[in-house]
C-alpha cells in the first residue's frame, strides 16, 4: 500500500480523534469499571452461604456414614447448619423414617416364643434427647464436658425422642426382649430409670449400665462385651438401635442394626 494510500484512509480516524466539536466520547472505548451494586453483593453472600451448606451437608453425610472419624467437635462453620438441622424439619424426618424402618423389620420377624429374642436401645440421643443441653453448649460446637453434662442427667427431665417411643412401644408390644445397654455410669441408675420411666419408657428387661471397671473401655468395646454376654446366655439378638456406630459395631451384632442421626457428638 503507498504511503498516500494509507496517510488517505488514516485522516478520518486523526479528524474524529482531534476534533473536540465532534467528538462523541460514549462511541470511544472508556477505561472498565466494575461497580458492585448492593444486588450484586447480596448475590455474592447467597452464594458463599450456599457453599458452606454445601460443605456442611457434606460433612454431616461422612459423620453419618462414619468416614469421618474420631472427630471431637463440630466444623466451626457448620454452627448454624447443624442448628438449623437439629432444630428443624430435618432431624425429626430422619428419625421418623429410622423408626418406621425399624417398626416394620420388626413386624416381619417371627418371634421364637421363648424369650430369648432381644432388642437393644442406647439411651442418649436414642430414646431420651439431650437437646436442652446441646442448645446451650452450640449444639457440639464445644468440647464435651462430662462434669456439665452429668449436671443435665442429674436433672432427670430429658424428653422422648417419640419417633423412638413409638418404635420401643411396638418392640415390647411384640414379644421382645428389650435391653437398655448405656455408657451412663451404674452411679447414675436411679436417675437414669426416674428418667426413661417420666418419658414413658417402661416393661425393658435389662437395664445396663457402666461398672467402675467399664469406664476404661471405649463404647465400641463395653458394648461388645455386654453383647457377647447376651449371645452366651442364649439370646438372639435381632434388632439393635443406636445413634452411634459405637452402639452397633463390634462383636456379636444384631442381626440388623439402625443408626439413628446424630452430628453433634462422636463417640468410640
Amino acid at each position: 500500500m503507498s504511503f498516500s494510500r494509507a496517510l488517505f484512509l488514516l485522516f478520518p480516524l486523526l479528524s474524529l480523534a482531534f476534533s473536540h466539536e465532534n467528538l462523541d466520547t460514549h462511541l470511544l472505548p472508556r477505561p472498565l469499571i466494575i461497580e458492585y451494586t448492593d444486588k450484586v453483593e447480596t448475590h455474592l453472600e447467597e452464594s458463599k452461604e450456599e457453599e458452606v451448606i454445601l460443605r456442611c451437608t457434606s460433612w454431616r453425610f461422612s459423620v453419618e456414614a462414619n468416614n469421618h472419624n474420631p472427630w471431637k467437635t463440630i466444623p466451626e462453620e457448620c454452627a448454624e447448619y447443624v442448628r438449623d438441622y437439629i432444630t428443624g424439619r430435618g432431624y425429626g424426618m430422619d428419625l421418623q423414617r429410622v423408626s418406621k424402618e425399624a417398626a416394620d423389620y420388626a413386624k416381619s420377624l417371627e418371634l421364637a416364643g421363648d424369650g430369648k429374642d432381644v432388642w437393644i436401645f442406647d439411651i442418649d440421643e436414642t430414646l431420651l434427647s439431650n437437646l436442652p443441653y446441646y442448645a446451650h453448649h452450640g449444639y457440639g460446637l464445644e468440647i464435651f464436658d462430662p462434669v456439665e453434662f452429668d449436671k443435665w442427667v442429674d436433672k432427670a427431665i430429658a424428653p422422648p425422642i417419640e419417633p423412638s417411643l413409638e418404635l420401643y412401644k411396638e418392640v415390647v408390644g411384640r414379644g421382645f426382649k428389650v435391653f437398655l445397654l448405656t455408657g451412663r455410669s451404674e452411679s447414675r441408675r436411679k436417675i437414669t430409670v426416674e428418667n426413661l420411666i417420666n418419658a414413658g419408657f417402661q416393661d425393658w428387661d435389662e437395664l445396663i449400665l457402666r461398672s467402675t471397671d467399664d469406664h476404661v473401655k471405649l463404647a465400641t468395646i463395653f458394648k461388645s462385651e455386654k453383647r457377647g454376654e447376651m449371645v452366651k446366655e442364649g439370646y438372639r439378638i435381632l434388632g439393635n438401635s443406636g445413634d452411634q456406630w459405637s452402639d452397633l459395631l463390634g462383636a456379636s451384632m444384631s442381626t440388623r442394626s439402625f443408626k439413628l442421626p446424630n452430628p453433634m457428638y462422636y463417640i468410640p
